[in-house]
């Protein structure tokens, strides 16, 4: 049976409200308006639900709490919206806001970033694959507050971004540490989520800069554990955690040039390094 836009515009409305949760009315109208299926190759889609991989053309079968292919050989996916709206209403982007997506995928959760920063926030997405971000700039061409370029979002493709701070950054690649052009980036309350390769796992690691501390401060708070594609182009720790538990005890990300690693050091980065 063909899917009508009523049948597709009803099971949207249903999955935005469940998967938003108790993130607010602002995220649930996000993933209620954007359409998955826009930032998707075309079908068949292989999805993964329950451990199992599931072919489909179904795009009411996209409307669920599910991981959909982008590229199956290199591992691409779109990733699970429970997860993105846990994340999302973490660092809680708001109108006006700029925003750098790193590992943008096809563009859906680009998307979902714009339509909480709205017309008046801006959105600079990078993704390294070339044909996933040639996905990601097609599906975003009706977007003017989104601009989608190709690179790794790392330290030597982020010097050259024309924006000197930004609100959020929000990378969906694992980093064995956050990279320093990252937490430069960040304005005085600008909020960073990524995942954090921590040597035998990843874990969600959300960093806040201070609103107004001189020098300032970045709040650290290390969460449950997760799964990504790897960072590419990235720098790399000295040390590391040894284990999720210890990762877990993350308070703060200190700079080195403030003070040096004491009996609470985490992970060492050079530059800086994770206090519990």
């Amino acid at each position: 049976m063909v899917k009508t836009i009523c049948d597709l515009d009803g099971a949207r409305r249903r999955f935005a409200a469940e998967i938003a949760g108790a993130g607010g009315q602002a995220l649930e109208r996000a993933f209620a308006e954007v359409r998955r299926e826009d930032f998707l190759p075309p079908p068949p889609w292989t999805i993964y639900c329950d451990g199992a991989a599931l072919t489909t053309s179904d795009p009411e079968s996209l409307y669920r709490d599910v991981l959909v292919a982008i590229d199956v050989e290199k591992g691409i996916n779109n990733g699970q919206p429970s997860l993105h709206a846990q994340w999302l209403s973490a660092i809680e982007p708001l109108p006006g806001e700029r925003v750098l997506h790193v590992g943008c995928g096809g563009g859906y959760y680009s998307a979902i970033l714009a339509a909480l920063v709205g017309p008046e926030g801006h959105v600079l997405a990078y993704e390294i694959e070339p044909s996933v971000a040639a996905l990601a700039r097609r599906a975003l061409a009706g977007s003017p507050n989104v601009e989608v370029r190709e690179g790794s979002g790392a330290a030597g493709a982020f010097a050259q971004v024309d924006v000197i701070q930004v609100d959020v950054i929000y990378v969906n690649a694992a980093a064995e540490a956050p990279e320093r052009a990252w937490i430069e980036a960040l304005a005085p309350g600008g909020r960073l989520i990524f995942p954090w390769r921590y040597g035998s796992g990843e874990v969600t690691t959300l960093i806040a800069r201070s609103q107004d501390a001189h020098p300032p401060r970045f709040a650290a708070l290390t969460l449950g554990g997760v799964q990504f594609i790897g960072l590419r182009e990235g720098s790399q720790s000295r040390a590391s955690a040894s284990d999720y538990a210890q990762a877990l005890r993350v308070r703060e990300l200190v700079l080195r040039s403030d003070r040096a690693p004491d009996d609470a050091l985490i992970a060492d980065f050079g530059w800086a390094w994770f206090s519990a």
